[in-house]
């Protein structure tokens, strides 16, 4: 038997050689790298979508954040502390100390 003939009787040989194979093959390649709407691009378009959904959940609890904060400055007591611990502002004849801390930690 010669090496042809052999290989003419191989499963494989008689799979990929089918017409049917032969034609889908190239088409699910086709699909899933190069068409308009390929498994790549929809999965790039999940991962941004992803990402959006995950925005609008920070931005939804910074406006949560900042509604309270809101809430809290509609008292003067709390909008002159306000004032005075984001803008470092001040009565007249008051001084105003600002201690740092070193954030380093000596061993």
């Amino acid at each position: 038997m010669s090496f042809l003939e052999r290989i003419k009787k191989n499963v494989f040989y008689k799979f990929f050689t089918n017409v049917f194979v032969m034609i889908l093959i190239p088409f699910i390649i086709w699909m899933i790298f190069f068409d308009e709407n390929s498994f790549l691009i929809h999965k790039r378009f999940d991962n941004e979508i992803e990402e959006l959904e995950n925005a609008v959940i920070f931005y939804k609890s910074k406006i949560e954040k900042d509604k309270n904060t809101i809430k809290k400055l509609q008292d003067s007591l709390e909008l002159e502390r306000f004032a005075r611990e984001q803008y470092l502002m001040k009565k007249e004849n008051e001084d105003i100390y600002i201690i740092e801390f070193d954030t380093l930690q000596k061993q």
